[in-house]
Parts: structure tokens; sequence; C-alpha cells
């Protein structure tokens, strides 16, 4: 049973969100409004809430005010965005190490605490408030309009899942059938879970499908393997995200659900990034961040060439990113949007992966599922995850300032509360984690190689 789409739309939707004090709704009406200025436009609504945000980090963030004292910048002296360019980089290693100088607990709404690692292999614990909250959700439901899927609109998530429901957690699964949101869990796809799945998202006929995009692919793999021709007549659009997206991945889910397949770009610490838009073209929030494309030396990469994307965050009140370091790599495009907005393009994204995991009873499991223990982990300054049998994990970790030796047995414990009692789980404490051969790192790796038809779903490496 599910809501009408306009009363969970335009009814539940709006008061939950001003119940918790978020501007979501009015953050959406403007996103309406300025993804149709021209791109000078666009360009200088940035740089009015640059110099917004500047000055919320001299006036509440006190390493933030050195930083723009050592550069001889005042958030009022700020015309051009390239005026930013005379503040350096921060780094994931400066937000965590001068986190308590950064945030603004006194922001209106409050400042939330989260603990995000992702596949980077370096937890970090940041903050955010109202205003990053409602400018990711307004920024998701902007995108999901250009492909036709409106507010209360039923979608299906295939999403990470804690091992037990708290309360808490208990409430958001109410919460999210009152707006027709049906989640799946991506860390436990068995064959038999995956079953049901089809047979859930059938029976919710939802209008969008969203998901990590190994996961969905996953999804795909198994029904194509089982033989079933899904019926899925009003899905508009399946969109993934947390990892890049195959071109063998997006032709499989593409034919197994029957609907285009959109991509989006993201991350916990900086926020919704960029949506694929009906053409191809990944636009980015530009309301929201602005983002810079660096070389090496950190200086700005000729148009068309790739560089590591370097990202401001104009809602990140609480604790604001500023010229920040995010390790993906990305290329601009030089072309506008073939929809007409002023919106900057991202022509190609270059993002981290990572490998599926497997329990020894068969079921598959996302990475986050054993990335989410490592990071909860105090003390954990970097590490990487290595499945070398159904029944042996080996976790590399190089120790924090608050790292204690006992960590250790919690960190099993964890990982034993996803894998089973029967998995042999060693910890080793080194100096420094070195990447792959080929250069890259990868912070969960499996040689616990997908069965038959399902290693269709599988990253290339």
């Amino acid at each position: 049973m599910r809501l009408p789409s306009a009363v969970a739309g335009k009814l539940v939707y709006p008061v939950q969100e001003r119940l918790v004090g978020r501007p979501t709704f009015a953050y959406l009406e403007s996103l309406e409004r300025s993804q149709w200025l021209d791109r000078a436009e666009v360009e200088a609504l940035q740089c009015r809430k640059l110099r917004e945000l500047l000055a919320v980090a001299r006036d509440h963030s006190p390493w933030h005010r050195r930083r723009l004292e050592a550069a001889g910048l005042r958030p009022d002296d700020v015309t051009d965005l390239a005026d930013l360019r005379r503040l350096a980089p921060m780094s994931k290693r400066d937000a965590a190490a001068h986190g308590a100088e950064i945030v603004w607990h006194g922001v209106p709404g409050g400042a939330h605490r989260y603990t995000t690692g992702g596949s980077s292999g370096e937890p970090l614990i940041f903050h955010f408030g109202r205003w990053r909250q409602a400018s990711d959700a307004a920024g998701r439901m902007r995108a999901r309009r250009w492909w036709g899927v409106d507010l209360g609109d039923p979608e299906v998530y295939l999403w990470g899942a804690p091992v037990e429901l708290s309360k808490t957690d208990r409430v958001k699964t109410l919460r999210d059938r009152m707006i027709n949101q049906l989640v799946l869990n991506a860390f436990a796809m068995s064959p038999a879970r995956m079953d049901t799945y089809l047979d859930a998202l059938e029976g919710f006929e939802p209008r969008c499908l969203y998901g990590y995009a190994s996961s969905v692919s996953l999804l795909a793999a198994h029904a194509q393997a089982r033989g079933r021709r899904l019926r899925l007549p009003k899905l508009k659009v399946v969109c993934t995200t947390g990892e890049p997206l195959y071109d063998h991945q997006r032709a499989l889910i593409g034919a197994v659900f029957g609907a285009p397949v959109a991509n989006e770009f993201g991350s916990r610490d900086i926020g919704f990034t960029a949506h694929e838009a009906p053409g191809g073209q990944m636009l980015l929030m530009s309301e929201s961040i602005v983002l810079e494309v660096l070389d090496a030396a950190g200086e700005p990469v000729a148009p068309g060439e790739m560089g590591e994307a370097v990202m401001t965050g104009l809602c990140s009140q609480a604790q604001p990113f500023i010229r920040y370091r995010t390790g993906d790599m990305v290329r601009m495009s030089a072309q506008p949007d073939c929809g007409g907005r002023g919106l900057h393009v991202i022509a190609e994204v270059v993002g981290r992966h990572t490998d599926f995991l497997v329990r020894s009873d068969g079921t598959i499991m996302h990475a986050l599922a054993g990335i989410y223990v490592l990071r909860a982990t105090e003390g954990v300054a970097e590490f990487k995850l290595i499945q070398h049998t159904l029944r042996d994990l080996e976790v590399l970790v190089v120790a924090g300032a608050r790292w204690v030796p006992d960590r250790t047995r919690s960190i099993e414990a964890g990982l034993r509360e996803r894998f089973g009692a029967d998995t042999r789980i060693i910890v080793r404490v080194v100096d420094a984690i070195a990447p792959e051969a080929s250069g890259k790192h990868r912070y969960v790796v499996s040689h616990v190689p997908l069965a038959g038809e399902l290693a269709r779903a599988a990253p290339i490496h």
C-alpha cells in the first residue's frame, strides 16, 4: 500500500521538511528558476554565494579565518570566482586535523555529526547543517524532474542498511513509506533475497530505481540469469550512484529494467554534486558547488583536460569545505547543456571503485558493508580490506592519533557481525598502505569471484 503521489509529494514530504527545519522546498523553487540562467548569470550567483560562505567561515571558523588572513582575502573583495585561487586547497587531512576549529556548532538548525570514508580509505568525521541537507534533497528532486519523476512518485532504493534496525531506523522506514520510497538492502543480496527484490519492484511499480551502480548491476545480472522478464511499465529512469558506472553495466541495467540509466556524482562530505540529464550530459549542481579542475601542481588545467576535482560547497555553512581536494578526477566539457540550462557540464568523472564482498553462505554485499565498520572505528586513519577467500578477511590499518590496540577487537566484532562467526579476520597495523601495481588505490579488494552470470555486474579493474 502506498499514498497517492500528490499526497506524498505535496503534503507529507513538505510537512516533514518543515518539521525538521530544512528549507528544501524553498531551495527547490529557486533551483527550478536558476537553472535557466545563462552561464554568466550562474557564475554571478556562485560568486554572491561564495562571498556569503567566506563571511561565515571568517566569522565562525577560526582555521578558515587564518587561511583568509594569510591570503589577504576579504569576503567582500571577491568579485570573480578566480579570486578563490588565492587560497591554498584544503585536504581531507586538514578537515580531520582542524575539524574543531572549522565546525560552527551555532549554525541555525544545528550542526549534525557524520562519519564518512566511502571507498576513500580515509575516514573523516565532519558536520553538516540544514542548508547542506536541503541542497542535496532539492538537487536530486530537480534532477528527477529532468527524467519525468516528480515529488511523491514511487521510488525504490537499493541501499545499505544496518545489521539490526534501531528505533530510529524503524521510524525512518515508516517515513520512507509515507513518501512512497521503498528501501531494499544492498548489503544482503543472496539469490533468494534478490528474487524477492525483483518481486517487490514489480509490486511497487516505481517511477525511479536508485542505488549503488554495482548493486543495481548485480540485481540486473541476477534477473537475467533467472530468465526474468520484468514488468515495470511505469519506470522512467534508473539512477546509479556511489561509484563509476561502466558501459557494460549501463547496457545490462538498461536492457533488464527497460529504462534509461542516469549516473550521479557526489560524496558525503561535499554532497550531491552532479547528475546525468536526458541527452547524456552530466550537469553540475552549480548553484551549490564551485568546481575547479587542477593539475598536480595545483594549477587549473587547460579546458577539456583531466584533473583533480577541487570543490567549494556553497551550502556547507556548518563546516565549510572551501577549495577541498576530493581525490576524484574529472574533465569539464566546453559544450553547454543541450537542454538550454546554464549549469556547468562535466564530460567525464573518474571516481574510485570497490569490489563486491561475499559471505560464506553466498550472500553478496556491497563493499560499503565492510567499509561502514572501518570508518566507524575511532583512530583509523586509513584502511584497506582484502577478502582472500569466503572465510578469510585481512584488514590493513594505518593508526591515527586516537588509535588504541583494543580497536582491533571492535573491528573484528563488527566484521564478524556482517560476515558470520565462521570468518577468520586478521587486523594488521601498518605504517602505510601502498597502491596497487597499476598505481590505483583500491580500498576494498575481493579475490572471491562472483558465480556465473553475476560476474557481468562486476567493475573493471
